[in-house]
């Protein structure tokens, strides 16, 4: 069940939820969140850290999945009034990248909560653009002590 009402694209509100902050936030939008999912959206611009030649590189990528999932801990966080947690990419199980998206073309990323224990999150996670599956990733996030 979404707990959202309406998606969250206020710049502030998403810097505020997620550890990284300019320039090297990968994530713009908050479009869905419940206990097991987060859906975020992304538009990289031209001056983006991982823009080249019109594209969308797979560094960003993985970056954005990555930033996605801390946005799932941060809003959870957001939500008992805590400030969010440092985490990090604890392993990257697999990560495959099917397409490199363009400049400009919005980024819908969805995660999947498989485990969540002690602070280790295990995720499934997908990026598609225009309805295309661009890249798919399992990842293990850990939260900082």
């Amino acid at each position: 069940m979404n707990l959202l009402k309406h998606t969250i694209d206020d710049k502030g509100l998403i810097e505020n939820l997620i550890p990284q902050k300019a320039p090297f936030v990968m994530v713009d939008k908050l479009i869905h969140y419940s206990e097991e999912k987060v859906i975020a959206g992304f538009r990289p611009t031209p001056n983006n850290l991982f823009a080249y030649n019109n594209t969308f590189m797979a560094a960003g990528l993985i970056e954005h999945m990555a930033q996605s999932v801390a946005l799932h801990t941060g809003y959870r966080y957001f939500l008992k009034n805590e400030p969010a947690p440092t985490g990090y990419i604890g392993a990257i199980k697999s990560a495959e990248i099917l397409e490199l998206p363009t400049i400009d073309q919005e980024l819908i990323t969805t995660v999947t909560i498989l485990h969540d224990i002690l602070g280790v999150t295990l995720v499934r996670i997908q990026v598609s653009c225009n309805g295309k599956i661009m890249a798919n990733s399992e990842m293990k996030t850990v939260l900082a002590n």
